[in-house]
């Protein structure tokens, strides 16, 4: 079995747990609870044929004035940066975050997710932000936590891409 971390970062209240719940246990609660530091849950996926074991650091929200813990990147095989659909500013957040982590542990397999997109009323975000990733060289998801659309197939994406990179 191969065993891959994942790091989970974004903004505060982007939906990193509620994805990680979503994804590990297929539940999502209305409920909000701040990720003080980090909360590590572990998912084995069969892709394939090879099993996959994750380990999901949920990793505290930022804000823009502070750094991750580059103790909390080593190691990571993969990142999953989550934006809020609905807050612009968590978008272009994603961007510095990409920075720090680059600077902290160099390129490594990265994804956006942009979540919160059952809140098609409240979207925030347009075709030329999406462009921005895609110049960016990073692929981005429109995800759900709560209706869990699209949450399955960016996190196997991701654990996809960690197996092509050097053990």
């Amino acid at each position: 079995m191969i065993q891959k971390k994942i790091c989970m970062v974004g903004g505060t209240g982007t939906g990193k747990t509620s994805l990680v719940r979503r994804y590990v246990d297929s539940i999502f609660s209305e409920r909000y609870l701040s990720t003080v530091g980090v909360k590590i849950d572990r998912k084995t996926v069969s892709l394939f044929n090879v099993d996959i074991r994750l380990l999901l650091w949920d990793l505290e929200g930022r804000s823009k004035t502070e750094e991750l813990r580059p103790s909390y990147l080593r190691g990571a095989a993969g990142v999953f940066y989550v934006a809020d659909g609905t807050r612009a500013e968590t978008f272009e957040l994603v961007f510095d975050l990409r920075r720090q982590v680059t600077d902290a542990i160099g390129p490594v397999p990265s994804i956006v997710a942009i979540n919160k997109c059952d809140l098609t009323g409240q979207w925030a975000l347009g075709p030329d932000d999406l462009l921005r990733l895609e110049t960016a060289n990073l692929p981005g998801f429109q995800t759900s936590a709560k209706t869990g659309e699209r949450v399955e197939e960016a996190f196997h994406w991701l654990a996809h891409e960690t197996t092509k990179t050097k053990e």
